[in-house]
């Protein structure tokens, strides 16, 4: 017997899809909503077999409506990698806007639990090391990541709002650096470019000097902490990610090393307000969440790497992968 009926909105991207999964391998029936802007249904095909998995392309700037009885909102929709943001800058920000509207008015018509997947990113070029949830972040409103950043800091304003105006049973969730399995090798983001370089023998290339420092969280713990909240009554907002700080050259040289490469590193200009730092202080969700991290970086990277191995040289065309 299914447990809840739950909204994912974005469930066909990286981290949705995994969490579509892992709602209906606990019994869940689970409505999946995306507009495959960067998503793709190849990250779900093979839950259409699945009664209780339903997919419904979907945008939610627009019209949104699920018949019926929707136990939790699990809001995921957005582009989530530089490359994608500042590709889709426009789409980025409705959806951190109007989306975010559309999907809290869900939750409230049908007395849903609606839990936000904001970001570290709130936090920008952040002052203050490791970033706790107070933080209030330093981020640069006309610049070129705010697309991004703003548009989650108003979603999680927006979110606050229908909890203390309206009594919306909401949470935020600010994840930090995730990786695993699924992720798009042209996505632009650190861990997949390093990876797609390293088993190609192409050069890693390392924005900068390298030495900008990233929490990386597998993907497992994150979604680990994601349900965590979810099915608790805290409402937030929490860190979930890995408080292992690596720089940015150090991830580099590790996966080079995990996958037997000898790729040169190789470096180049660092974008514009790349944060310098990023490392969570993960207390309140040990303390509220009974949640920790299980998988180092090295283990997360080597399975990651085999998936890659697997889906680049297992019989997979490249231009076949989103860019």
């Amino acid at each position: 017997m299914c447990r809840m009926r739950i909204v994912v909105t974005g469930g066909a991207g990286f981290l949705g899809s995994h969490l579509c999964e892992r709602l209906l391998a606990r019994g869940d029936t689970v409505i999946c909503m995306d507009n495959f802007l960067t998503g793709s249904p190849r990250n779900v095909s093979h839950l259409l077999g699945c009664p209780p998995f339903r997919l419904v392309e979907c945008d939610l700037t627009g019209f949104v409506h699920v018949a019926g009885q929707v136990d939790m909102v699990l809001h995921f929709a957005s582009a989530a990698s530089p490359f994608d943001y500042l590709r889709h800058p426009i789409e980025t920000l409705k959806v951190g806007s109007i989306g975010t509207l559309h999907a809290l008015g869900m939750a409230r018509e049908k007395d849903a639990r609606f839990v936000l997947a904001s970001t570290s990113e709130v936090y920008g070029d952040p002052l203050e090391h490791p970033q706790r949830e107070t933080y209030r972040g330093n981020v640069n409103p006309v610049g070129p990541r705010s697309v991004y950043d703003e548009a989650k800091r108003f979603a999680e304003s927006l979110t606050t709002a229908y909890r203390t105006t309206h009594g919306t049973d909401t949470a935020i969730v600010r994840i930090f650096n995730t990786y695993g399995p699924r992720m798009r090798p042209y996505d632009g983001r650190a861990i997949p470019t390093f990876i797609r370089q390293a088993l190609n023998g192409e050069p890693l290339t390392v924005t900068g000097d390298g030495s900008q420092t990233r929490s990386i969280g597998y993907l497992d713990d994150t979604l680990d902490g994601i349900l965590a909240l979810a099915d608790s009554d805290f409402e937030g907002p929490v860190n979930i990610g890995n408080p292992t700080e690596m720089s940015v050259l150090e991830i580099a040289e590790t996966i080079r090393d995990l996958a037997s490469s000898s790729s040169p590193i190789h470096f180049v200009e660092r974008p514009v307000d790349d944060p310098a730092v990023r490392r969570p202080d993960t207390t309140l969700a040990e303390r509220r969440l009974n949640w920790r991290p299980r998988i180092d970086p090295v283990t997360g990277l080597r399975r990651t790497i085999e998936w890659f191995d697997a889906y680049l040289h297992g019989g997979r065309e490249r231009a076949t992968t989103r860019r």
